[in-house]
């Protein structure tokens, strides 16, 4: 009755359009009121689950990608990449260069910090960052060849060679912003510092760049931006805070031994668990936003994968790419959303022709779900 008190709360507040981060502080305290833990219990859990060090990591990595993204340096980076289509003459140039959806897996992704820290920072982010380097290609190149194949079907214009010229200067651009790749993986993969620094190095090179030799952005734009930066940072936090009392009552309900029972009721074979919390996980990304599905199911999941023997970190994979695949669909579907509006299409006409890209995110998954090593061999070969 203790986990039905929690979790109706939960879902009755998302029902009535409560936020999130407070439907997890209202389940968080209508679990403890009724298993009869003092409320202060709750509040020390809120300030405990953002007094790590590693929490510095957000904001350092959402700057650095504010500053990129508005500095100039993401759009001369798309540039580069369409010159590299340019001189292949392939059709349908635009979709291979925006084969979006890897960029969830691939370091530095602020998805693996929020796993690492849903985990209670048991699990290294450097690891999860390596981990998401195969699932992330593999992902990419899968969704490329449909593209391409889409494209010669359909008949999609060529893409148009840029002038040498052209192209030298669009490279030369580009190669700033390659370089905070360079800085975050190989300072992080060398030694030289950790990811929480690698994020700090990433901000003060981005803001370099941008400031000083594209010198696009202007000087007073840059407290509007820093303000938007801390509002997100300030909402995934309270997330993060939130979901950490709940998921301090939830192992004082002892939820996550009893959905391993539950389980093991069904079926004691681990593939068979696997391709049950695959379905679970899918269904769920459908309906909730990223980071709280994260924060909200990994103290109540890892547990369960760690008794069928699943490794923690390829499982931080198998969740960041199921709900990223439900960030492609309704209702919530914040890419899908995002893509129509940017196209001018509607949802309809979209829904229409993205049944294919389902089937290869789905094939990947698969893959990455029941073959641990495309998310363990990296990590293994470079974390000694």
């Amino acid at each position: 009755m203790d986990i039905a008190v929690l979790l109706f709360t939960m879902f009755f507040c998302f029902f009535i359009g409560v936020p999130i981060a407070y439907s997890l502080a209202l389940a968080a305290i209508a679990g403890c009121l009724w298993i009869g833990i003092p409320l202060e219990a709750v509040m020390l859990k809120i300030s405990d689950g953002v007094s790590k060090v590693a929490m510095l990591t957000i904001p350092f990595f959402v700057l650095a990608g504010a500053i990129m993204a508005e500095g100039g340096m993401a759009r001369r980076m798309v540039a580069f990449a369409d010159v590299l289509v340019g001189f292949t003459r392939v059709r349908g140039g635009l979709s291979v260069v925006n084969a979006s959806v890897q960029a969830l897996l691939v370091p530095p992704s602020h998805n693996a910090v929020i796993y690492s820290l849903a985990t209670g920072g048991t699990i290294s982010i450097i690891s999860l960052f390596m981990a998401g380097v195969v699932p992330g290609l593999l992902l990419g190149f899968s969704i490329m060849v449909l593209c391409l194949v889409i494209a010669y079907r359909d008949g999609h214009p060529r893409g148009t060679a840029v002038p040498l010229r052209e192209a030298v200067k669009i490279t030369i651009d580009a190669a700033w912003g390659l370089i905070t790749l360079v800085i975050i993986l190989g300072g992080i993969l060398g030694g030289v510092f950790t990811a929480i620094e690698a994020g700090a190095v990433a901000c003060v090179w981005a803001f370099f760049v941008t400031m000083f030799i594209y010198r696009d952005y202007k000087w007073r734009d840059l407290p509007a931006l820093v303000h938007r930066t801390l509002r997100t940072v300030a909402m995934v936090m309270t997330l993060i805070a939130c979901a950490s009392s709940v998921g301090y009552v939830m192992a004082l309900t002892q939820m996550p031994a009893k959905i391993t029972a539950f389980f093991l009721t069904i079926s004691s074979n681990k593939y068979v668990i696997l391709f049950l919390i695959n379905m679970l996980l899918l269904i769920l990304g459908t309906l909730v936003d990223m980071a709280p599905s994260i924060l909200i199911c990994t103290p109540i999941l890892l547990p369960v994968m760690i008794n069928f023997g699943v490794d923690p970190v390829h499982f931080g994979m198998i969740m960041m790419l199921n709900l990223g695949i439900g960030l492609c669909h309704p209702p919530v579907g914040a890419i899908l959303f995002v893509g129509c509006a940017v196209g001018k299409v509607t949802i309809e006409q979209v829904m229409r022709k993205i049944w294919p890209f389902y089937a290869v995110m789905f094939a990947v998954l698969m893959l990455v779900t029941y073959i641990p090593a495309l998310s363990l061999w990296l990590p293994a070969l470079v974390i000694k």
